[in-house]
């Protein structure tokens, strides 16, 4: 029988960008587990290969937006037959619980989590992409209320799905995108549910980000709601500024907010990881609006896109606009200004975005010693779980 991990399947162009882009593809299946309040317990994980779910139309994650979610990695390492490996799945573990206990939904122990998501990935491994290709697997991690309830209240029976989608065609630097900042939406109220992984944070800032990108914005900034005085987060990715004072790498910060109202980034941390490993300072602290002109470069940092470098954040004449300090990437009009921090002809981002985005995507990929432990490697003996098809070929590791 074929060695594990299986080689990409066949049916997939993996050479084509826009697989990037998160596409569904049909993959084996799913892992579910189910929790009864009746029980306290998880039943053992079963792997589905059915893609859809059957759930009561009164189920409180439909009817009351009980549901959370997370994002994760695996990617395929180097070799003839290089393994798979998930990236920091424990840390997404962690704020999985914190999520859902925001959502009063049981927790699911990191164990059970880490024993899912790699099975998930073992039982769908051909679907990595190749190594070369710098693609990956996306893991998303499902909890719902999955029973009945009429009332606005906590639900008898819960359901853990873990999923999978091959991202491929990435392996090099992205784009710069234009970010516009929303004064007319807040994204998450003051003690809301900002810092939690929910559905619900998300669905509302579609019509504003879609808006945006008709006028050419590839990214949406928020600011605090209480006072839109400081920086929140980006709606998909997390904000991190940069200063850079020079040509040299012994004087860089990246500026980091610590507001309460945002969803704590495993990316983020990584790359906050990888500045220190360079000798460079982290700043973890509030960030107001009037610093955003001296920032050198702003990255948004997310498992979906690693690192997104900006070209320029926008924000439209309001009452609170017009206090930036004049300076040489400040531009100024009539119906908003607008802060600069790459010019047309740079296609990429900047000095510090190249050399994180390389050192961390070089973790990632097994290219280089995993200095932090954060390549967590799926086995064959990852695929033994309940609910498996025989028809569903499950390669073995060679003697």
């Amino acid at each position: 029988m074929e060695a594990f991990p299986p080689p990409p399947v066949s049916t997939i162009d993996w050479t084509n960008t826009e697989v990037e882009v998160l596409k569904v593809n049909e993959v084996n299946g799913h892992i579910e587990s189910t929790y009864s309040k009746a029980t306290g317990k998880w039943t053992p994980l079963t792997f589905v290969s059915n893609p859809y779910l059957r759930i009561h139309g009164m189920a409180p994650a439909l009817n009351y937006g009980q549901q959370a979610l997370e994002g994760l990695k695996a990617f395929r390492m180097p070799g003839k037959r290089g393994g798979i490996a998930l990236f920091r799945p424990d840390r997404n573990a962690m704020r999985f619980q914190h999520s859902v206990e925001v959502l009063s939904m049981p927790s699911v122990p990191v164990d059970v989590f880490l024993r899912a998501c790699r099975a998930a990935v073992a039982l769908n491994a051909g679907y990595v992409p190749p190594h070369e290709s710098g693609g990956s697997l996306y893991v998303r991690p499902l909890l719902y209320g999955s029973s009945a309830r009429l009332i606005p209240s906590a639900s008898d029976e819960y359901t853990f799905c873990v999923f999978v989608v091959p991202t491929g065609g990435y392996n090099g630097t992205r784009a710069a995108v234009k970010a516009l900042i929303l004064d007319d939406f807040d994204r998450a109220a003051p003690k809301g549910t900002g810092h939690a992984k929910v559905g619900g944070n998300y669905a509302p800032v579609l019509r504003w980000s879609d808006q945006a990108k008709t006028e050419g914005f590839g990214a949406t900034l928020h600011l605090d709601s209480a006072q839109h005085e400081e920086v929140d987060e980006f709606s998909t990715s997390a904000f991190i500024g940069v200063r850079s004072h020079g040509d040299g790498d012994d004087d860089v910060t990246l500026v980091v907010p610590d507001s309460p109202c945002v969803i704590d980034s495993v990316t983020s941390d990584s790359i906050q990881h990888v500045a220190r490993s360079n000798g460079w300072k982290v700043e973890k602290r509030p960030v107001p609006y009037t610093e955003l002109p001296a920032f050198s470069e702003v990255l948004g940092a997310g498992t979906g896109a690693t690192l997104l470098p900006i070209r320029s954040i926008t924000r439209r004449r309001t009452t609170t606009t017009g206090r930036l300090p004049a300076c040489p990437r400040l531009h100024v009009d009539t119906e908003s200004e607008t802060v600069i921090y790459l010019h047309d002809e740079q296609h990429s981002g900047g000095p510090v975005y190249l050399k994180l985005l390389a050192q961390l995507r070089a973790i990632q990929l097994g290219n280089v010693e995993d200095q932090f432990s954060w390549r967590f490697e799926v086995r064959a003996e990852d695929q033994e779980v309940e609910g498996v098809d025989e028809h569903l070929s499950r390669p073995q590791t060679e003697a």
